[in-house]
Parts: C-alpha cells; structure tokens; sequence
C-alpha cells in the first residue's frame, strides 16, 4: 500500500532469480527485485527488495516451477497496480468506491498476501508459519487459478460454492477455501479498499453438511501401549507426553530446559515449533500449564543426559545439531512404522492420534468435558467434543451398566408388590 513521504510506482521489466533459502529454519523458497517510489519532490528512489514464496520443504512446500510461477504473478501485479487500491486518502474514504468494486479479486489477494499474510508489526509475523504457507498454498494451487480475474463485483454465492463442491476434496477443504476468500474481502473492508457498502458475496456461500473423509478412531489402550513398546527416546518420551498430557506435538518440540518445573512435576507451554520456526502458542488458551504424573522421573533421567542443561536448551534437541529442536516428521515415521509392525496402523494415524486418545481417555476415567478442554487448550469444550470418541468398549460398559439399572428396578418392584 501507498505510504506517506511517497508514492509506489511500476517495477521495472525484471526477471529475478528464485533462489531457496536453508540457514533461517524452514527452508523457502525467495527472491529479490527493485522496485521505484516516486519522491515528494519529484525525484524516484529505487529499492531492493526481498520477497518470500513459499515453503521449499514440507507438507505444503512448492516446486521450483511452483515458485517461479508465483514469481512472475507477484512481479506481473507490481508493473500495473491499481492507483485507488494503492492509494487511499486521508480522509479514509476511497475516491470512488464504484471502481473499488472493479478491482480483480487477485488484485485484492495480492494485497492482502503481501500486508496482511506476510506482513509483519514490530518486527514479528501477523500470521504463523503453518497458517500463512497454509494461506500462500491455498491461493496458488486452488483459489487464484480460478477467481484472478474474476471483478469483485461479478462474484456470485452460486458459481463458488459449485466451484466448492467441485475443487474441495474434504468438507474442511471446502470450509478453508470459503472462509479464505471471505477473509480478504473482509481485510479490504477494514482497510477501506472496498466500501462498508460492499457485500460479502462469501457470507451467502453455505456448505452442505459436513461430512468425514476419515473416520474418527484412536487405538485401543492394549494397541497403544504395544505400539509404544517399539519405541525408544527421545521418539518414546514426545510420543509419551502427547498421549499422557494432551500436548500438541509442536508444542512438545517447542520445550525448553526452562519450561520444565521437575519440582512441581510440570511443563508450562509458551511456545509452539513447526518446521524450524518458532511462535507462541496456536490460541490465547493453549498457554497452559501440564502436570507429568509419572512422566516426571523420565524427563529427570533425560534432562540429565542433555549436552546442553541451560535454561535456553532445547528438551528434544536434533542429534545432528543440539541448537535446533527436533522436527515433528521424524516423530511421526517412527510411529507410523511402529503401528505398521503391530498391524493395528490405519489412515491418519498420527502424532494428533494420541491427543485425541487423552481427551478421550480422560473423561472415561472421569474427567469432566471442561477439565479435558482446558487441559488440551481448546478454544471451546465444542471442540474438545469434536475430538472425544466414543469408543464401543465404552459405550457397551456404559450400556451393560443401564441395563443393570433396570435389572435392579425390576427386581425392587417385584419385591414391593403386595
């Protein structure tokens, strides 16, 4: 967006290098161009500038092709920006909403990748890496390709949800492609690039109703307990404190020495990692404190055999460099391998199998729904009951024990007739 003391003006016809990033943690894929700025007095400044893809690695990584395609979008919008999308008055009133409203719907998603998606507020991300490779991947693989030169005034509830129903491969899917777009109509708004009498084509868009791609299951305790057998530290004592705590797998690999009280027998979670970058937890409530029960001794007996015990250590360091905590992939092999070998592995078996195995397995032994939300660090105990199953072993005790209910009812009123 325009800034004050000058005025952006079209990049000049460049073709700069994508070149990928591996010394700041998650690797990515970058590039570097110039760009012009108009002066007050009438001068233009040239800047270098550096600009950030995507993951190069990972669940959400894109290709060399991937990149350079983004490359040449991202360049292809700096050589002919919209002046009343760049250029807001002071007053805050666009110079003519009507032709706010003739913008490109990727015109309006470049600015928001660029000030919002990658945009930074005192030196710190506005969103999480996992979210924002999560945003840039849904943009480039699935939305762009289809809406970029859609006007935003042309933009119908109908022709995107059959869009929706065709592109989604899950009802989540869908949800995050919806709620994406509607996303940046929504920062537009708060912007005042789009007028406040502009109506949110996505709030008509209503999903039909979900649906599961995979059915909800953890294992069996028997099941769990053999496929934990197989495993051995520091694989065996992360894959431990997700089942037995309820912890995320980032926020195990997110630890610290400091994060360990051994004498009250607890880890207090600050942090979160997710493929080298490091940021505070996913919500307001996953700041929590998690008692270790017996996991106490063991992390006693690990800490200790640790080459680095400083406050600032990491609990599960990499074995090739002790300076970076390890990555959750490695965790999650292991494990997959192990379920395999006992033949009870199944699709989505994971690390996030075991939390939902604690939220369940809590209330089974009497944990209250609150108890088991506050303890996972949910937002709301509606999503700890989207985690929690019911298992058939449960609901057969659980019947068996209504059933006796009304065996001994019968009973009594025989006894109680005259």
């Amino acid at each position: 967006m325009g800034r004050s003391g000058g005025s952006t003006l079209p990049t000049h016809l460049q073709h700069p290098k994508v070149q990928e990033c591996l010394d700041r943690g998650s690797p990515y894929w970058f590039f570097r161009y110039r760009q012009d700025q108009q002066l007050p007095g009438g001068g233009v400044k040239t800047t270098r500038k550096r600009h950030i893809l995507a993951p190069s690695k990972g669940r959400y990584a894109l290709s060399r092709r991937q990149a350079e395609t983004a490359r040449d979008r991202f360049l292809a919008g700096l050589l002919a920006p919209p002046e009343h999308l760049l250029a807001v008055p002071t007053g805050g009133v666009s110079p003519n909403p009507k032709l706010a409203t003739d913008l490109s719907f990727g015109q309006l998603a470049a600015v928001w990748r660029r000030d919002f998606v990658e945009g930074q507020a005192g030196g710190r991300p506005l969103v999480s890496a996992s979210t924002r490779a999560k945003y840039i991947r849904h943009l480039e693989n699935h939305i762009l390709p289809r809406w970029r030169d859609t006007l935003v005034h042309e933009l119908r509830a109908k022709p995107v949800l059959d869009w929706l129903q065709e592109e989604g491969q899950s009802w989540y899917m869908m949800a995050d492609l919806r709620n994406l777009m509607s996303g940046i109509f929504t920062k537009a708004q708060e912007w005042e690039l789009l007028p406040d009498s502009f109506a949110n084509p996505m709030h008509r868009v209503r999903l039909p109703r979900k649906w599961e791609v995979r059915q909800k299951r953890i294992l069996s305790p028997e099941q769990t307990m053999r496929v934990l057998a197989r495993l051995r530290d520091p694989v065996l004592l992360i894959s431990q404190t997700c089942l037995e705590t309820g912890a995320r797998i980032s926020e195990v690999t997110g630890l610290r020495i400091q994060h360990v009280d051994l004498q009250l027998g607890c880890v207090r979670i600050e942090q979160r990692h997710w493929r080298g970058d490091i940021d505070e937890p996913k919500t307001a409530r996953s700041r929590r404190t998690l008692a270790l029960g017996t996991l106490r001794e063991r992390y006693r007996r690990w800490m200790a055999g640790l080459a680095d015990g400083s406050r600032e250590g990491w609990l599960f360091p990499q074995q090739q460099d002790g300076t970076r905590p390890m990555w959750d992939s490695g965790v999650r092999k292991a494990l997959k391998l192990a379920a395999a070998e006992e033949e009870c592995d199944f699709a989505g078996l994971g690390l996030h199998t075991l939390r939902r195995a604690n939220i369940t397995w809590r209330q089974e032994v009497g944990g209250s729904s609150i108890e088991a939300s506050q303890i996972a660090g949910h937002a709301n105990s509606k999503m700890t009951g989207e985690y929690t199953v019911v298992q058939l072993q449960r609901q057969d005790d659980l019947t068996r024990r209504l059933q006796e209910k009304l065996v001994h009812a019968a009973r009594r009123r025989v006894k109680g007739k005259p």
